[in-house]
């Protein structure tokens, strides 16, 4: 009776164990749910940030040669706008002084006008015959001929001078339209000037949050690297590696000032990667779509060149099942600031798969236990980062099972 009391005790303990256990489990999965953003959205967001910073770019070169123009434009006429301002302001003072005197010729005009036609009237009337008024009537008309002569002389300087005003009301008009042409163009340079400021910051702060993120994706793909090498499942070049991180770092820093003619560069040496020839298999999930294939692609920003060494699974259901494709023993299974929880299988052949992005790992997965292939060794929420090697080389991890 003692020994089945016995029993009973050890049972429950183990079963609160497993509870204890499976609530940490839990806790921990809802706080990377909560808090960490997923590799799927990453690459989602990174790919709508190249376009819009590639667009960001191509509209800021635009602004710039628009800008180049006007500047230009402006400066050969800048000489001419001085001149036309001093021209405008010569004709402005002239038309006013040609005022003032049409405004007294027509004065005069009117005066004599109005003495021809008194003195017509005069000399319209009778006279008595005798020599004082022959002599008057002989005046006269010499008055009236000279009054319309004058009246004659000014009418036609009235017109020379109405005229001469009409010429300048056209050059001061031509004047004015070129001088406010320039001035336009002088606004919406200084316009365009700001608007490209703004382009420029805002281009600026959505290139270092892709940066940010592209440097994030390189430490998730540098972790694992070390994690294999430490295992001595893939071993790493030292030169490789030196030359890796110099076209990284003169890739990003040849993009500090912006914007510049894109420059490929390449962060990579060429990886050993070897054709699968085992027999098909199972995909580590039931249902999922393929967010990043296996093998060479260029940054659009920085045109670093970045060899993709795994797949990334995301899973069509939240906490999905993780399988190992073969059968195999355990060598790695532990949690790391970079990957988050990864697990890695040793098979036959010299061949290794890698689990990596996991939300959890399955309580009985420990290092150096033997597995069957389809054995449920975790869960994933976000994105299963999937990578297969054998011996000193990489396999497209998709030809395993497609």
């Amino acid at each position: 009776m003692r020994i089945f009391l016995c029993f009973i005790f050890v049972f429950s303990l183990l079963d609160a164990k497993k509870d204890n256990i499976d609530v940490q489990i839990k806790n921990t999965n809802t706080r990377i749910h909560s808090f960490s953003q997923t590799y799927s959205s990453i690459n989602k967001k990174m790919a709508q940030n190249a376009r819009a910073i590639l667009k960001q770019k191509e509209a800021i070169l635009k602004q710039q040669k628009y800008l180049r123009q006007l500047q230009e434009e402006l400066g050969e006429k800048e000489l001419i706008y001085k001149e036309n301002t001093t021209q405008l302001a010569l004709l402005k003072q002239k038309q006013k002084t040609l005022a003032e005197i049409q405004d007294k010729i027509e004065q005069k005009l009117v005066f004599e006008i109005a003495q021809s036609v008194s003195l017509s009237v005069i000399l319209k009337e009778e006279y008595v015959v005798n020599a004082e008024s022959l002599i008057e009537f002989e005046v006269l008309q010499n008055m009236l001929k000279t009054s319309k002569q004058k009246a004659n002389k000014l009418n036609q300087e009235f017109y020379r001078n109405s005229k001469y005003i009409d010429k300048l009301n056209i050059d001061a008009s031509i004047l004015e339209v070129s001088i406010a042409n320039i001035d336009t163009k002088r606004k919406n340079l200084i316009k365009t000037q700001k608007a490209n400021k703004k382009a420029l910051k805002a281009l600026k702060k959505s290139k270092a949050s892709y940066k940010k993120e592209l440097k994030k994706i390189l430490k998730k793909q540098d972790m694992l690297k070390k994690t294999l090498a430490k295992l001595n499942i893939i071993k790493i070049d030292a030169i490789r590696r030196a030359r890796e991180e110099k076209a990284r770092r003169e890739a990003f820093a040849s993009k500090k000032h912006m914007p510049k003619v894109k420059r490929h560069g390449s962060s990579y040496q060429v990886v050993k990667t070897k054709k699968y020839r085992g027999p098909k298999t199972i995909a580590p999930l039931k249902s999922y779509t393929i967010t990043k294939k296996y093998g060479t692609y260029t940054d659009p920003i920085y045109g670093i060149k970045i060899f993709n060494e795994s797949i990334s699974l995301k899973p069509k259901k939240s906490n999905a099942k993780v399988r190992t494709v073969f059968n195999g023993r355990i060598i790695y299974a532990d949690k790391t600031a970079v990957l988050d929880n990864i697990v890695i299988i040793e098979h036959k052949n010299g061949v290794h798969t890698i689990y990596a992005n996991l939300s959890q790992i399955s309580p009985n997965v420990k290092k150096g236990k033997k597995i069957k292939k389809g054995y449920t060794i975790g869960r994933v929420n976000d994105e299963l980062i999937f990578e297969v090697t054998q011996k000193s080389y990489h396999i497209n991890p998709i030809r395993l099972f497609r």
